[in-house]
């Protein structure tokens, strides 16, 4: 997948976060094989004011990758993040 389409993704998932009453706010992370993982956010959905997407797309490559941390990865997010997520 090109680079650019890593921000469609994204872009994608702020879209869906905005149909459920969200936040519109999609994050991607990938490596050179492509999308480890996606998501949007889910504040509202889960009563979790940490649940940014941001938030949720690192805990969930994480969780794929057995891995606390994502060297070799990039982050994709449709705005800049706020200072929890930086």
């Amino acid at each position: 997948m090109k680079r650019p389409d890593f921000m469609a993704l994204a872009l994608k998932e702020a879209e869906a976060a905005a149909l459920r009453g969200e936040v519109p706010v999609g994050a991607v992370i990938a490596n050179g094989a492509g999308v480890v993982a996606s998501a949007g956010n889910r504040t509202r959905e889960l009563a979790d004011p940490t649940a940014h997407a941001e938030m949720l797309v690192i805990r969930e490559a994480c969780r794929k990758l057995s891995a606390e941390r994502l060297t070799g990865h990039d982050l994709y997010v449709t705005l800049e993040p706020c200072a929890m997520c930086a």
